[in-house]
C-alpha cells in the first residue's frame, strides 16, 4: 500500500496493523511518502518495486523476519535503515546495528516524536553533500 505525500518515500514493514498504520500516518503528516508491508517477504517486493528512501523494519514477522530482510536489502542497496523492534537486549543492539548494517535501532515501545526525530537524523545523514 501506498500513500503519496511530498517528501522523502518510507517504507515501514511492520506485522502489527495498528503500529504499521500509526507510522504511516505521523510520518505523511511530517510530509513523507510511505508505502507498508505485512512481513518480510512482501517488504522484499515493495522495495523492489519502489527502491525506498529508507525503510522501517520489524525483526518478529511472520514468512520473512526483518533479520533475513535486512540481509537482503543490504546484498543489494545502501538504503538507510531503522530497526523498530520489541528485542531490545544488548546482543541484540549490536547484532542489527554492527553486524547486520541497520543505521538505527529504536526498541518498542517509544513515542512517536522519537521515531521523527530519528527519522529525520537518519535521513539527513544519507543525503550526499555537494562539494
Amino acid at each position: 500500500m501506498m500513500n503519496n505525500g511530498t517528501g522523502p518515500h518510507i517504507l515501514i514493514v511492520e506485522d502489527d496493523n495498528s503500529l504499521r498504520d500509526l507510522f504511516s500516518e505521523a510520518l505523511e503528516i511530517e510530509g513523507y511518502t510511505t508505502s507498508t508491508a505485512s512481513n518480510g517477504a512482501e517488504g522484499i517486493e515493495v522495495f523492489d518495486e519502489i527502491n525506498p528512501d529508507l525503510v522501517l523494519l520489524d525483526l518478529l514477522m511472520p514468512k520473512m523476519d526483518g533479520w533475513e530482510a535486512l540481509e537482503r536489502v543490504r546484498k543489494i542497496s545502501e538504503c538507510p535503515v531503522i530497526i523498530v523492534t520489541g528485542q531490545g537486549t544488548t546482543e541484540d543492539i549490536i547484532r542489527g546495528l554492527l553486524e547486520a548494517g541497520a543505521d538505527d535501532y529504536l526498541v518498542k515501545p517509544f513515542g512517536i516524536k522519537e521515531l521523527i526525530v530519528r527519522v529525520n537524523a537518519v535521513l539527513r545523514r544519507s543525503v550526499p553533500t555537494v562539494q
